[in-house]
């Protein structure tokens, strides 16, 4: 399963890039507020920094719009991948911009049929929120089932992109459902490094480490 990181924020992405943890990142508008910069500038920034694909998100939400928009993202990089939400107008921008040969990934997937009618307008990617399902009491990982059955049944080659992800255990969940792609913040990733019996057994160790007098430098 590839790791993308769901941040704008360069100093996280480079510190999980340089230990292979980044297949690619995903931007939104909150995210790029969030950061303080121009949508553009640090678009490029991450784009310079990985060759994974690095979403960026259209602004717009009539159709006509959404395209001079996708395709100006587009001529940022060669890695972008550009993000339209999943309206008509959205599938109607992915599928011209997935004609032109642009990568596109579609997001605010709540439904198997959202996802089958984006896997048709030619996405590259389908971003399933699973924590805002969590959220209503509905069963966000039931949702990448869904989608996974339907895509494999037909062969969509549109990649499985888990989003909304709020938890280590939403990481390993779509891994071994088989969502071809998670994006999580940082931390998240990072939290999967953890485990409460990895910590006791540490401490036990440098116990005896100290009482021995162990050293190796």
């Amino acid at each position: 399963m590839k790791f993308f990181v769901d941040t704008a924020e360069i100093d996280q992405i480079k510190e999980l890039n340089d230990l292979g943890m980044v297949d690619g990142v995903t931007t939104n508008p909150s995210l790029i507020a969030k950061s303080g910069r121009n949508i553009l500038e640090v678009t490029k920034e991450i784009c310079d920094l990985v060759s994974g694909p690095v979403s960026a998100e259209v602004v717009a939400l009539d159709a006509e719009t959404m395209l001079a928009e996708g395709r100006k993202l587009a001529k940022i990089a060669d890695n972008i991948a550009v993000k339209v939400p999943l309206t008509w107008a959205g599938l109607q921008t992915c599928k011209a911009l997935s004609d032109d040969g642009i990568m596109v990934n579609v997001t605010l997937c709540f439904s198997a049929n959202q996802a089958l009618l984006a896997a048709k307008a030619g996405a590259t990617f389908i971003s399933p929120f699973i924590g805002r399902l969590d959220d209503l009491n509905l069963d966000g990982l039931e949702l990448i089932e869904d989608i996974r059955t339907i895509y494999d049944n037909y062969g969509f080659k549109t990649q499985i992109l888990a989003a909304s992800i709020r938890t280590a255990n939403h990481m390993s969940d779509c891994a071994k459902i088989g969502a071809d792609v998670a994006t999580a913040p940082p931390a998240v990733i990072k939290a999967m490094a953890n485990h409460l019996l990895t910590d006791k057994g540490l401490a036990g160790f440098m116990a005896d480490v100290e009482k021995a007098g162990i050293k190796i430098l």
